[in-house]
């Protein structure tokens, strides 16, 4: 990926996702109470306000629900909602060889880009697709 990403930030609560990334695995929060599988790393339950969640590994697989191409930028780049397969809804870049290319309810698989601080940060690329 040609653009520079930025740097995350680290908290005690995303710290387990973080880390994760840095291994290759992507990692979402499940409710153990109602059974809600959902996104951005937060110790209670958006739904049932429970603190009983745990985190589990994605397949890392999911469909663009929108996006948009910031073609403005030095080097244009995709941003994306992606809907994983477990169900909750991400936001993301998306890299692909042909920005054009890219269509909502496409299929895509996370990777990880480098952060300017040597972090991994989950990027989507459409399936089927490589550098």
């Amino acid at each position: 990926m040609s653009k520079e990403m930025a740097a995350p930030l680290l908290s005690a609560e995303s710290r387990p996702f973080w880390e994760a990334a840095r291994e290759g695995r992507l990692l979402i929060k499940k409710c153990e109470s109602c059974g809600l599988v959902f996104w951005y790393p937060r110790s209670m339950c958006p739904d049932c306000w429970s603190d009983h969640t745990q985190w589990i590994e994605a397949k890392g697989t999911g469909t663009v629900y929108t996006y948009t191409i910031m073609r403005r930028a030095k080097v244009p780049y995709a941003v994306a909602y992606v809907t994983l397969d477990e169900g909750p809804t991400l936001i993301s870049n998306l890299v692909a060889t042909d920005l054009d290319s890219l269509r909502v309810g496409q299929r895509v698989q996370v990777e990880f880009a480098q952060a300017v601080n040597g972090a991994a940060v989950p990027v989507f690329r459409p399936q089927g697709q490589s550098i």
